[in-house]
């Protein structure tokens, strides 16, 4: 999809609401800025792969919305489902009431009903939008659905120089639970930690049953087609494409690599990096977003994919195909590299001192749930009927916020309605990466600052549903 494509997309766009629809002095309806739909619909992921599922304006992904970043945009929300839905706007500094989780006090959207939503869109980049139901074991809810598209929020001016942008929406389908599964472990820098590998261990004690279900797929695709079906990405020699790369996984760390081409980091979930380097392959936890330019300098037919043959062999792929070549896409296997947020930071890696310090372990009860594992921060589960745990900020402070991973799992931390610093990573000190989702590795550390600019509840939990929707969620308030 390139960006006059992606320009032509936005005309069938649409959006989201909590008020009620704006009338003009004559009484007729106002049409709003966007409109997306909810409802059950089809992919066809392969001629012989067509999947049931939920999905905005019955394609995957949702269109792409484009905003200009300040200016006022009223989306309209119709759920055309069952059940009660929300739609979170993932990135956006916005109001807890159109943020799109209950939790702040987002009202669901009522199964077939319309609601109008309205808000100012900031900061610039790329961001996207998705349910944000609790699945619980319903495998067709929340992020294991289709509900996912991507949002970009235009920027005052544009970093680098590029010919062209291309959207990657990275998406798992047909989910199941086992007992086991194949999380990259190595895709982090950084040293374990011995003193939480020792809280590991005594969690494991305690809770000595069988490892709870994790959740496995059997299709696999980009922008909802698999490899080697629907378009290859056609370039041409000395093209420059900006490619905004989401995971869009319910669960799943994603890596991607394009064989005799590296990537130049411009951006991480929207916010431009004050340092853009070049790296041979993209790590992304899930809701993570990459925006990077390829220089189109090695002529061939190639297989963009994830380092994981069964998962390429699956689907997750796309073929990159230059003017005039010919022949079948090829795939060469990059060496081994590790994901390190530093080398995107500033040179001089100073950065100023917090008001507060708050810390977090990270601990996982192997199948304490029905099965399902428990996860705790400090000791508790989050708690719907309680919201506990809740931690209380004071508008315009700096706060550190330290969590410390007492699991051999990856964790990607996302804190709404905010964006956050990195401060340290894996034992490495940064500053002036802004994010909204960071991965910690297995018994490893991460430490980012936010300031309390932003009034009223704010979830803070794992992207992983399964983690979320079993513990890993808290409450920030405003005092």
């Amino acid at each position: 999809m390139d960006r006059r494509t992606l320009l032509k997309a936005m005309g069938a766009g649409a959006c989201v609401g909590m008020m009620p629809p704006r009338l003009s002095a004559a009484g007729s309806r106002v049409v709003a800025d966007f409109t997306l739909k909810i409802g059950t619909g089809l992919v066809e992921l392969a001629p012989d792969h067509i999947v049931s599922t939920i999905l905005y304006n019955g394609q995957f992904p949702g269109p792409l919305l484009r905003m200009k970043e300040g200016q006022r945009v009223t989306v309209d929300i119709h759920n055309d489902t069952d059940t009660p839905e929300l739609v979170h706007w993932h990135g956006l500094m916005i109001p807890s009431d159109v943020d799109g989780a209950a939790e702040e006090g987002t009202p669901y959207v009522a199964p077939h009903s319309v609601r109008r939503v309205s808000f100012v869109p900031k900061p610039s980049g790329f961001r996207f939008y998705h349910t944000h139901v609790a699945a619980g074991a319903d495998l067709d809810r929340g992020t294991y659905s289709g509900q996912v598209g991507p949002l970009y929020v235009e920027p005052a001016s544009n970093p680098g120089a590029y010919d062209r942008e291309v959207v990657l929406v990275l998406k798992e389908f047909q989910p199941s639970f086992s007992r086991g599964g194949d999380m990259a472990l190595d895709a982090l820098a950084g040293e374990a930690l011995n003193d939480l590998k020792e809280i590991a261990e005594k969690d494991e004690k305690q809770f000595s049953g069988p490892k709870g279900y994790e959740v496995g797929y059997e299709l696999f695709g980009i922008n909802g087609k698999m490899l080697g079906h629907g378009d290859p990405i056609r370039v041409k020699q000395g093209e420059r494409v900006l490619f905004h790369v989401l995971n869009a996984s319910a669960g799943e760390i994603r890596s991607l690599a394009l064989p005799g081409h590296t990537f130049k980091i411009i951006a991480l979930d929207g916010n431009p990096v004050p340092t853009q380097a070049e790296v041979p392959l993209l790590w992304l936890g899930t809701a993570e977003r990459i925006s990077a330019i390829v220089e189109m300098n090695y002529p061939g037919v190639w297989v963009m994919g994830d380092l994981a043959d069964d998962d390429r062999k699956r689907g997750m792929g796309i073929v990159v195909e230059y003017a005039g070549a010919t022949g079948e896409p090829r795939w060469i296997k990059p060496e081994a590299y590790q994901w390190d947020y530093a080398i995107f930071g500033k040179a001089d890696g100073q950065i100023g001192e917090p008001d507060e310090v708050l810390e977090f372990t990270i601990q996982k009860q192997n199948g304490a749930i029905n099965g399902f594992n428990r996860w705790l921060l400090n000791g508790h589960a989050f708690s719907m009927k309680t919201m506990e745990p809740s931690f209380m900020l004071s508008e315009g402070l700096r706060y550190r916020l330290k969590f410390r991973n007492a699991s051999d799992d990856i964790h990607p931390l996302h804190l709404h309605r905010h964006s956050f610093e990195l401060v340290r990573v894996g034992g490495k000190r940064t500053s002036g990466v802004m994010k909204d989702v960071v991965m910690v590795g297995g018994f490893q550390e991460v430490e980012f600052d936010v300031v309390a600019d932003n009034p009223g509840p704010t979830l803070f939990h794992c992207h992983q549903q399964l983690h979320m929707d079993f513990g890993f969620m808290a409450m920030f308030h405003y005092a």
